[in-house]
């Protein structure tokens, strides 16, 4: 049984403000950069196979201090990419609560797509391919980490558990965290390293 770490960025500016989405140039703050360093101590006793990152600085920043840690190189792949968010990419989350979509978005985002970006739906699938692929090629007691973004950890998760879309966002995926996910034959199980309960690791 593949077992994949998903992990969330750490803290950057942007987090709690603004929709950063695929905005390039945002990196981790001094805070993001201390998360990512405690995370990839808390990480360095495990045998990974594979760090994988999204292709955005943020993300790629995180994935590093791990990488380095196990001598391996951050491997980029665009299925762990930020939903696409399009022209809402960049306004503050306040001009965006003002909006008649943002009660859509929230309530219903099963039938939501961004103005000239993505779907819920069409991220959600893109995530869950991503994950078995990468799941599938590696050997059933492989360890991997695959560091991303908020909303895509959500969707993966929801997607696994077998949750309607339209919940994904009752979890809570906090900056520089950790979602256990077990892949097997198609099937998932979450939970921590050693025990089988639902498990979410928050590096502050």
């Amino acid at each position: 049984m593949t077992t994949i770490l998903l992990v969330r960025h750490g803290q950057n500016d942007m987090v709690g403000k603004k929709l950063a989405g695929r905005l390039p140039g945002v990196n981790l703050n001094e805070h993001g950069k201390a998360q990512a360093r405690r995370l990839a101590a808390a990480l360095a006793s495990l045998p990974l196979k594979a760090v994988i990152s999204s292709p955005l600085e943020r993300a790629q920043q995180t994935a590093e201090p791990i990488a380095r840690i196990h001598n391996l190189p951050v491997e980029i792949n665009s299925g762990l990419q930020e939903i696409d968010y399009g022209t809402w990419q960049g306004k503050s989350i306040k001009q965006l609560r003002r909006t008649k979509s943002w009660k859509v978005v929230q309530e219903q985002p099963s039938t939501f797509r961004f103005p000239e970006g993505e779907t819920f739906a069409a991220a959600q699938s893109r995530i869950a391919d991503t994950l078995r692929t990468l799941s599938a090629a590696y050997a059933e007691k492989d360890w991997i980490v695959c560091v991303g973004h908020c909303d895509m950890i959500r969707l993966a998760v929801a997607f696994f558990l077998e949750m309607p879309l339209d919940a994904f966002q009752r979890l809570q995926i906090d900056p520089a965290s950790v979602t256990v996910l077990r892949l097997q034959d198609g099937h998932a199980s979450f939970g921590p390293i050693n025990a089988p309960v639902g498990f979410h690791l928050f590096f502050d």
